[in-house]
Parts: structure tokens; C-alpha cells; sequence
């Protein structure tokens, strides 16, 4: 037996190189091997230095063991870092547990869950188990939900080092549902209730009953036990914050995916959408039935206090707890043993869940006869008439109850953060709210407010009541100008960073934005509701880049149409709003509005002497031109652009408008310029850390190399095109990699591949989105040429192994293609 082996508790740290096959392929042996030396050392260092000791190596993985869980996340952290900049992507995977340590070294069920949360996740990419965090603390750490684990029963709670956006992770199921804080209580019999009536067939489910009556929690733990059932995955969709019908198709499409068209998204796919708090936004219940009509497998799980009345719905109310699990309920958040007193105080409360939470909460100051005796007069004070729900009656009562036990400041706080919509960071509610945090800890630890993360919200019921409030204050309106007001700075201060972070292939301004859309968007009714015509264009000008990068592009057309038409003046504020909403119409494929909007802006840029939007808008006026074929007008405009921007020292501009200038020399024919105009443009990139426009542009001289007679040059610059795009991991970014790759492929004499490749992007192109032209052309030129290779038959065959094919496969056949081509040229 072993004698260095760590015992007792023990952290696990398994890593695994990705793509290692397609490693090989690319640098041949001697360099693949000169590689991977490099990363074994690295790793053994971090490892080494951190307490770590190496249990066993094979090939290209490693399995090493810590003492305690903060040496195996910071040896982690340590590699992961040092390989960054290097051709070798590792994916880690920790967890803690107390194996057994035999004669064969560790064994037990924590060695395989180690290597299979290693194994669910990408290159550079971090995983830690929840028994880890529940050792080490969650600081640093994203959580990724719950997910199942080959080989294992039940599911397991994951969470990722650093905020990187990746892919979804490969476990068996794909699933976005909340894991809550506290403890499930009661209901078993109501959760198999619901989990049969979707299994039995029912396509919409209703949820009914008044806030606070437990609908959320019930639907989340039925959809949890249907995870297994569901192919495409059960994603949970929170509509509480939405009030416009016509935002829920989009806010689905966000859960699940979809860039536009959820019926074709989803189209024969099983999947389940728990849809969270619809009321207030009912009227989109006749859409959704049409798309559970127009997709077979589509089941929808909603929660409401009132029917959807569509076609297809059924119906399942939610009742009060049953008495013993009421009082169990209680005595779980109180940490107390039933009696009497508590049996009596829960049927008072009607047995709702949210009225005996807030109950519980005062548990540690108040016996249960206690709140029963001050619960009882709020009860008779605010009897209702005899047509009101009585359940609604006493969970407001218990609201007001909770409420009027809070000092003042506690009530002026509780108030005034209603003016948040999805919550809120500690910092917003400091500089918004006036919040300090004894105030805010103690409306947390009376259960008036959630702490998740690094967020204070409220659930929906209790922010109504806190809305009330705020308004009988007399502070509504100074207090929602202060939430607009902030909000505004926080997009403002957002949006360059946004830019230059998605040139470099950055997401941690843009995944700071994604929480705050709710109340950008509450920022953004504000203005609009106010008058406030000058703040509503700052806005929309500010918040453009992210809703574009995120796929919000019709809300933003929409959002932007109607505050260009409030104020015509011709204002800088403006000016920045025809920008933006002109650059979101180029993704919308509409040209002719980009070139109105994008027109009134120069005219206004110009007359205030703005050279930096006079450069912007000149490019995209040429992009315009470029795409209708008017040569010598984009010619024009993008080397003013150009000059301009090169002046103003702006180089994050120049590889992009050096690309598509570089096309509009190719496609008039000077291809010798455009050749020249490419490398000058990945120069740039390179010299800016541009990687999206640097893929980009390596992909175009691929195309450029066959269009003059070198396709020797097509495969290697296209194989380190898509590498790169796979590194960024924007999966918009890989599916038009693939595009590029078919085009080349069938000028090699690989049509089949080609059809598959393409197959494969119109199999996910609502979910990857691509509104630009030059796609939609350039996927039918390649199509044009597959088919004067191969027959019908042999290209129906090619279509239809694509369309079975996942991105991240289909990835690795066009570079294994692309690797195979170089071999035999």
C-alpha cells in the first residue's frame, strides 16, 4: 500500500486533455509530443506546488489527491492559467470525498464521480462538485445547476471555477432548473401527481393558486424527477419579471437556446419548459399553445394564479400543505420539535408554505403562541369580503404582519429595493436604495429577502407587497429615477468594454449585463413611461452591443424604433441610438433600414463634429454597399472609415473594416489587393488580440488562397481558423466556422463532407442565429457546387449524417478533414 496517499477526507483533482486525436492530427507526432511534455510539467507543478500527490498518469490525464480542497482548486486555478496561452486545452474535475484506501490505491463511488464531473466539462474549463464547495465555500464559483452523471442514480450539483461561458456540459441530461437553498418539505404525493399527469400525456399543465401557495417549488421538483425523460432537456423559464406578452417567446428562446423561431427550434425535439409565474403576462397563453401544437414532443409545465382558458390545458390547483406536513415545514426552518401551539399557528396560516416560512423566521424571537397571538388580530383586522380567496387573505396578512414587526429603516429599505426587477448586487442597492448591509442581512434573516450568490431579491409575491409600499411611501417616483438613473451609468460604463471584450473573445462584461437585463429593461420602460427622451436614446445607444451579442436583436429594433420616434432632434444622444440600432438591423438582414439610420447619424455626427461616429457610420454605410454589390461606393466609404478610425488611433476597428474592405476588392476582382488587405487586417487583429475577427480573417484568406489557384494554403489557415473559434466557444462563432470550412472542402473535391457540414449548420441554425447575408450567400454557393459533384441520392445520404451530428462532432470532422486534405496534398 501506498504511504504518501493522503486519508480520511480527501479532495480528487482528475484532468484530461481535449481533442487530443485532433492535437495529434494538427502538429504531427514530434510536435504533438513536445506538447504534451510541456503540459505534463506544467501540471505536476501546480500539483507539487500545492500539495498535491500524483496517484496515477495515463496518456494524456492525470489523477492527483490534496489533503484539503483549497490546495486541489488552487492547483487547478495554476494550471489552468499557465496552459491558457498554449495549444493545450485540459478539462479538471474536483471533488471530495472519503474513498478507501486499498493495496490498488483509492477506491470507491467519490474516485468515479471525480473522473465524471472531469469528463462532463470542456478544455480549460474547471468543475468542483458540491461537496467540495460545501467544504471550501462557493467564492469564485459559478453554479451550473444540477445535472446527472453516468453510472450515478441521483443528480449531482455542479459548479464552475471562474465565469467563462462554455458550452453545456456533457452529462447525461441538459437541464437548467434551480437547485433551491432550503430543503423540499412535504408534497411527495402532489410531485408524483404532477410528474404522472405529464407522463400520461398532458402537453399543458397548469399550476394554479395564490402566491406564496408553493407552485414554484412543487413544479420544480416534479420537473426535476422527469429530467431523465426528456431527451432535449427540461429548462426552467422565470417570467415574473416580464410584463409584455410579446417578450416570452424571446425570454424562452434565451433558456433554451433559440435565436429566433421557437416552433422550428424545438420542432421534434422532447423537451419539457417549466414556465414560472405566466399571470402576469397571460396573454401570450394562445402562442403557447399553438407551439406545443406545432411540436409533438413539447410538453409545458406552467405555473399561474390564474388559468391560461386555451385549448389543450390542464388544470392541476395547488392546495394548501396537509397539517402534519405544514407543521413539519415549520419546525424545518424554525429547527424546532412539533407541539400544539405550532399545529394551531400553521392552520391559522391556512398551511400556505410562504405565510409559515415568514412565520419561521420569528421563531428565534417569538414562541409559537406568541405569533399566533399578534398573527390573530392582523387576521381579523383585514377580514375580507365573503367572495375573497381566503388563502390570498392570510398570506397578505402574514406579509403585513412580518412587515409591521420591522423597524423603520428596515421598512424604508424593504420598500424601496421593489425598484428592482430580478434583483440586484449589494452595490446597487447601496448606491440606488440607500441599503447598508445590517439592514439588508436583516430583512435576509426574516426571510423578506433572498440572498443567492451575489444577488438580493425577493420573490415575486412579497416584491408586490414591497411595490405597495413603496408607493403609499411618497418615494416611488424619486426612487425609480434613481434605478433608471443607475442602470443607465451601469450600461453606459458597460459598453465599450463589451466591444473590445467580444473582439478578444471575452464574456465577463456581457455575463454582468445578462443579470442585470431585467432591470436595464425596467430602466429603459422608465425613461420611456418619463418623458425622458434624451435618457431613453442614451440608453438605447448604450444597451445596443449587449442586446446584439445576446441575441435581443428584435427587442432592441423594436425598443430603438419607438424612442427614434419620440425626440427627432438632432442630438449626440441620438446620433448613438441610430448607431446602434442601425448595426442591429445589419443582423436582421435589414439593409435598407441600416442605410436610413445609419444616413441621419452621419448627417448628425458630422455637424457636431464627432469623428469617431462619423468613422462608424461611414463603415457601416460600406458594409451596405459591399452587400449590394455596389463595389466603388463601399470602396469609398471604408477607406474614409478606415483613415478616420487610424487617425483616432481606434485600432480595435481596423481588422474588421479592413475584412470587409478585403471583400469588396475580391469580389470586384482584385484579388491580389484583397489578398494584401486580408493579411493586413489579421495582422491588426493579432496585434489587438482580436481572436473573433482574427478567425474571421483567416477564414477569408482560406477562401481568397482557392480563389487564386493555392488551395494547398485552404487547409491549414482554416484548421487554425476553426481551432480558434472553438477556443472563443461561442457556438455561433464554430457553426459559420463549419460554413467556411464546407465552401473550401468542395473546391478540394470533398463534396460529401461539405453536405454534411452544412447540413449539420441548418440542423442548429436557430440556435446558433446567423441574420448576416454573406452566410446565407455563401451556404448556397457551396451547396451549388456539392451538387454538381455528387448525385442526389449520395448528397441525401451527407444531409442527413449532418443533421445527426452535435456541433462540437461535426467540428471535429471538418478538422480532421481539413488535416487529412494537408496530408494528401
Amino acid at each position: 500500500m501506498r504511504t504518501d496517499l493522503p486519508t480520511g477526507t480527501v479532495t480528487f483533482l482528475f484532468t484530461d486533455v481535449e481533442g487530443s486525436t485532433r492535437l495529434l492530427h494538427e502538429f504531427g507526432p514530434e510536435g504533438y509530443g513536445t506538447a504534451m511534455a510541456e503540459h505534463r510539467r506544467i501540471v505536476r507543478d501546480a500539483v507539487a506546488t500545492h500539495g498535491g500527490v500524483e496517484v496515477d498518469t495515463q496518456g494524456d490525464a492525470f489523477f492527483v489527491a490534496f489533503p484539503d480542497p483549497a490546495g486541489a482548486l488552487a492547483a487547478a486555478a495554476a494550471a489552468r492559467d499557465a496552459l491558457a496561452s498554449g495549444p493545450i486545452r485540459v478539462r479538471m474535475g474536483i471533488h471530495t470525498g472519503t474513498p478507501h484506501l486499498g493495496d490498488e490505491g483509492y477506491v470507491g463511488a467519490d474516485v468515479h464521480r471525480a473522473a465524471r464531473i472531469a469528463a462532463a466539462g470542456h478544455g480549460g474549463q474547471v468543475l468542483v462538485s458540491a461537496t467540495t464547495v460545501d467544504a471550501l465555500g462557493a467564492a469564485g464559483l459559478r453554479e451550473l445547476g444540477e445535472h446527472r452523471l453516468k453510472d450515478f442514480d441521483q443528480p449531482v450539483s455542479i459548479y464552475q471555477l471562474g465565469d467563462e461561458r462554455f458550452p453545456p456540459l456533457r452529462t447525461i441530461s441538459n437541464t437548467n432548473l434551480p437547485r433551491p437553498a432550503s430543503s423540499f418539505v412535504g408534497r411527495e404525493h402532489e410531485v408524483a401527481e404532477v410528474a404522472a399527469l405529464i407522463q400520461d400525456g398532458a402537453r399543458l399543465l397548469t399550476l394554479t393558486g395564490p402566491g406564496g401557495s408553493g407552485k414554484t417549488r412543487l413544479a420544480i421538483e416534479a420537473a426535476a424527477t422527469l429530467v431523465p425523460e426528456f431527451k432535449a432537456g427540461v429548462f426552467w423559464v422565470g417570467l415574473a419579471p416580464l410584463r409584455d406578452p410579446a417578450l416570452v417567446s424571446e425570454t424562452i428562446g434565451q433558456a433554451i437556446g433559440a435565436k429566433s423561431g421557437l416552433a422550428a427550434h424545438i420542432s421534434e425535439r422532447e423537451m419539457l419548459l417549466l414556465l414560472d409565474n405566466l399571470e402576469q403576462v397571460v396573454a401570450a397563453a394562445p402562442d403557447l399553445a399553438t407551439l406545443v401544437e406545432a411540436c409533438p414532443n413539447l410538453r409545458l409545465l406552467v405555473t399561474s394564479r390564474e388559468l391560461l382558458r386555451v385549448r389543450g390545458e390542464v388544470e392541476y390547483p395547488v392546495l394548501p400543505l396537509a397539517d402534519r406536513e405544514a407543521v413539519d415545514l415549520f419546525c424545518a426552518r424554525a429547527q424546532t420539535e412539533p407541539n400544539d401551539p405550532i399545529r394551531q399557528l400553521c392552520r391559522a396560516l391556512d398551511n400556505l408554505p410562504l405565510a409559515i416560512e415568514l412565520a419561521a423566521a420569528r421563531a428565534s424571537i417569538l414562541t409559537p403562541t406568541q405569533i399566533l397571538e399578534r398573527l390573530s388580530g392582523r387576521l381579523d383586522l383585514l377580514r375580507g369580503g365573503r367572495d375573497a380567496d381566503p388563502r390570498q387573505q392570510t398570506l397578505r396578512a402574514t406579509i403585513v404582519w412580518s412587515h409591521d414587526l420591522l423597524r423603520p429603516a428596515e421598512q424604508r429599505l424593504f420598500a424601496r429595493l421593489a425598484v428592482f426587477v430580478g434583483g440586484c448586487t449589494v452595490e446597487a442597492a447601496e448606491a440606488v436604495a440607500e441599503a447598508d448591509l445590517d439592514t439588508l442581512q436583516s430583512l435576509v434573516d426574516k426571510s423578506l429577502l433572498r440572498h443567492t450568490a451575489d444577488r438580493f431579491w425577493m420573490l415575486e409575491t412579497i416584491r408586490e407587497y414591497a411595490t405597495e409600499r413603496l408607493h403609499d411611501s411618497g418615494e416611488a417616483d424619486e426612487f425609480r429615477r434613481r434605478h433608471a438613473k443607475h442602470f443607465l451609468t451601469v450600461a453606459e460604463e458597460a459598453h465599450p468594454h463589451v466591444r473590445v471584450e467580444s473582439l478578444r473573445g471575452g464574456r465577463r462584461w456581457l455575463d454582468r449585463l445578462e443579470q442585470e437585463v431585467d432591470n436595464l429593461r425596467t430602466a429603459l420602460d422608465w425613461f420611456e413611461a418619463a418623458g425622458q427622451s434624451q435618457a431613453l436614446l442614451q440608453m438605447v445607444g448604450a444597451s445596443s452591443e449587449f442586446m446584439l451579442l445576446r441575441g435581443h436583436v428584435l427587442e432592441g429594433l423594436s425598443r430603438g424604433h419607438r424612442a427614434l420616434s419620440v425626440d427627432p432632434g438632432p442630438t449626440e444622444a441620438r446620433a448613438r441610438a441610430l448607431e446602434a440600432v442601425a448595426e442591429l438591423a445589419i443582423f436582421d438582414g435589414d439593409l435598407a433600414q441600416t442605410r436610413q439610420w445609419a444616413q441621419e447619424a452621419l448627417d448628425i455626427y458630422a455637424s457636431l463634429e464627432d469623428e469617431n461616429g462619423v468613422a462608424e457610420c461611414l463603415w457601416a454605410l460600406g458594409y451596405v454597399a459591399a452587400e449590394e454589390y455596389d463595389w466603388a461606393t463601399a470602396h469609398r466609404l471604408l477607406q474614409e472609415s478606415l483613415r478616420l478610425f487610424r487617425e483616432l488611433g481606434s485600432e480595435y476597428h481596423v481588422p474588421w473594416i479592413t475584412r470587409t474592405l478585403a471583400f469588396a476588392h475580391a469580389q470586384s476582382g482584385d484579388l491580389e489587393r484583397a489578398r494584401e488587405l486580408y493579411e493586413d487586417g489579421l495582422s491588426a487583429a493579432r496585434r489587438v488580440g482580436g481572436r473573433a475577427i482574427e478567425a474571421t480573417l483567416l477564414a477569408s484568406l482560406a477562401w481568397l488562397a482557392v480563389r487564386q489557384g493555392r488551395p494547398k494554403d485552404a487547409p491549414y489557415l482554416l484548421r487554425r481558423s476553426l481551432i480558434i473559434r472553438r477556443e472563443i466557444a461561442e457556438r455561433g462563432e464554430i457553426a459559420v466556422g463549419l460554413c467556411s470550412v464546407a465552401q473550401v472542402l468542395t473546391t478540394l473535391g470533398r463534396a460529401e463532407t461539405a453536405a454534411s457540414l452544412i447540413a449539420c449548420y441548418d440542423s442548429l441554425r436557430e440556435e446558433v442565429g446567423s441574420g448576416e447575408t454573406w452566410v446565407i450567400r455563401m451556404n448556397a454557393e457551396t451547396l451549388t457546387n456539392v451538387r454538381a459533384q455528387i448525385d442526389d441520392a449520395t448528397l441525401s445520404q451527407a444531409w442527413e449524417r449532418g443533421r445527426a451530428l452535435s456541433l462540437e462532432d461535426a467540428a471535429e470532422l471538418a478538422l480532421y478533414s481539413l488535416g487529412s486534405q494537408r496530408d494528401s496534398t
